[in-house]
């Protein structure tokens, strides 16, 4: 939790702490962690209730919605059933992507002049500088 905290910031916030709370410090402790153990239980004691309500196992993960109607309500069919068609379409969708992509590259072949060897030349007589890369030559 304070990973990203070195020792000097942690003995600066203490010291803070001290100044603003005083002597009441260790009660602000005391009453923030008893807080904590409390809203731990009543998590505890809802996924206890909601188990025993729904007659399954529930953990405090399974609360997300997704994870909820994924692991309780649908069956593996049902699953495969809904993700079917999006995966269909996901499929088509790649595959015309990829084929645009591709003949866009053969375009930018084709125009490319450094892809037959020559450069330009300039009104002097000289070769042109060689032009900057690409992000399609990056990648």
């Amino acid at each position: 939790m304070l990973d990203n905290l070195n020792w000097w910031e942690i003995a600066a916030l203490l010291l803070l702490a001290l100044l603003i709370f005083g002597d009441r410090l260790p009660t602000v402790i005391n009453d923030g962690l008893r807080l904590v153990r409390n809203l731990r239980n009543m998590a505890r004691n809802a996924t206890g209730d909601l188990s025993r309500e729904l007659g399954t196992d529930i953990q405090l993960e399974d609360l997300h919605p997704k994870a909820f109607i994924r692991k309780h309500l649908l069956s593996e069919s049902d699953e495969e059933a809904i993700r079917k068609p999006l995966q269909g379409m996901y499929d088509n969708l790649r595959s015309d992507v990829t084929g645009v992509h591709n003949e866009l590259k053969d375009v930018a072949n084709a125009a490319d002049l450094r892809g037959n060897g020559t450069r330009p030349a300039t009104a002097t007589g000289g070769t042109a500088p060689a032009p900057r890369p690409s992000y399609d030559d990056a990648t």
